[in-house]
């Protein structure tokens, strides 16, 4: 038999606690589980700092590329199996790349990739088409199957009805990550009824839609992504461990490039403070390997990595303000003068912050990032962007909401510590008295 049809004698499941079970029969897709570098995810936090205000938050990148190869999996043969728009023969092409969508994802992940400009998906491409155990499974089914596997996740592929399922406004991604994510913070938020959405699902030639009388369910999961980020993905709290775990790997970088004897040597990091990380220095990258520099760098001789590294270890973290950097930018100055004269540097303790969210958009041609809107299928056979049908998305298709915040080490300004009149008078203009 085939490898791309070989089926295993007896199917596997994982207990899962959003999914109750994620079913796998296909022999490829166990073999892609069990290499090194899906293995990894394990070792990588799907919330990356969120851990620190949600103490459940625990759960890894292993879990959501499961769930998400699961919803996949039950779109496809459960809905979709059949139906003349959907070509079965990308079956296993559209369960490998929901797999393997965030195969790429570094420690940490976006806030690593802020400070050494990585892209995972870049990681993603090269783990896939690389010397790698992932890509001699892939090369099995076929010597192109590799290639267009990446090219689904890099969303290149002439396959768009593929693609949106896994990267789409309403996609398994999504799907899964709000579900998941609010089970482990322990919200409600991002409880949306996802039976009802999957039975409603369409195959169409290039993307997925979605039944009329599936809209309200629709609705429901978008206003889950919404409070979602605002109340979990960007919590004040984790943004500020995000802020100090952020510059402690500047301030490592830094130390490097100026030939700073660190007691303890970053030889994980020397490839990327370089510029000449390969793809196995990145695969030996896990939050285990980071925190434990951390843990280290608490004995540091530099006062600013060690105290960076003690308050991330310890959760002594940033407080924050509101701030207006457009109105306020007079402020930030004199803020920036003051912690100078105080003996604070504000290039790691005073730090504006920004969030910002579109939570539905429709298509508008030629903007930088063009987002495909979800249609919704009408019983006529008419296909209808869902914001002219739905009130509710209507009142907040393409409006983005920004946030900003200041964060500074309240700790540092106390009234007890040296140079008290100038520390008074950061305190006033932070409006703390």
């Amino acid at each position: 038999m085939a490898y791309a049809a070989e089926k295993l004698s007896e199917e596997k499941v994982f207990k899962d606690p959003v999914h109750r079970y994620i079913h796998v029969r296909d022999r490829a897709i166990w073999d892609l589980i069990g290499t090194k570098e899906f293995q990894r995810l394990r070792r990588i936090k799907q919330l990356g700092t969120t851990f620190l205000t949600f103490h459940g938050a625990e759960h890894s990148r292993f879990n959501h590329s499961l769930g998400v190869y699961e919803i996949v999996r039950r779109i496809i043969d459960d809905v979709f199996a059949g139906r003349p728009e959907w070509n079965d023969d990308d079956r296993l092409l559209t369960l490998c790349a929901a797999l393997l969508h965030d195969l790429g994802h570094g420690p940490f992940s976006h806030s690593f990739e802020k400070v050494f400009d990585f892209d995972h998906e870049d990681f993603t491409n090269k783990i896939i088409l690389g010397e790698t155990e992932v890509n001699k499974i892939l090369l099995k089914v076929g010597p192109g199957f590799p290639a267009k596997v990446a090219e689904i996740i890099a969303k290149t592929s002439e396959k768009k009805l593929v693609i949106s399922l896994i990267s789409s406004q309403i996609d398994a991604d999504r799907m899964d990550y709000l579900q998941r994510d609010a089970y482990f913070t322990g919200v409600s938020y991002g409880h949306f009824d996802m039976e009802r959405i999957l039975r409603v699902m369409r195959p169409r030639e290039d993307q997925v839609v979605i039944k009329k009388s599936g809209m309200h369910a629709v609705e429901d999961y978008i206003m889950s992504r919404y409070q979602m980020y605002w109340q979990v993905y960007f919590h004040p709290v984790s943004r500020s461990a995000e802020v100090i775990l952020t510059k402690i790997l500047h301030r490592a970088k830094q130390l490097f490039e100026e030939n700073y004897a660190f007691k303890y040597d970053p030889l994980h990091f020397t490839s990327i403070f370089l510029g000449q990380v390969t793809l196995e220095d990145y695969l030996k990258l896990d939050e285990s390997v980071i925190l434990y520099y951390f843990q280290m760098w608490q004995e540091e001789v530099d006062s600013i990595l060690s105290d960076l590294c003690r308050r991330f270890v310890n959760r002594n973290l940033f407080k924050f303000v509101e701030f207006d950097p457009a109105n306020e930018y007079k402020k930030l100055a004199e803020l920036n003068s003051l912690f100078k004269k105080a003996g604070i540097d504000p290039e790691y303790y005073l730090v504006v912050d920004s969030s910002s969210d579109l939570p539905y958009d429709f298509y508008r041609p030629g903007e930088e990032e063009e987002r495909l809107p979800i249609h919704l299928l009408m019983k006529n056979e008419e296909l209808r962007e869902l914001s002219r049908e739905s009130e509710i998305v209507d009142a907040i298709s393409g409006k983005r909401r920004t946030d900003h915040k200041l964060y500074y080490p309240a700790d540092y300004l106390a009234d007890n510590s040296t140079k008290k009149n100038i520390k008074q008078q950061i305190r006033a203009l932070l409006e703390l008295e």
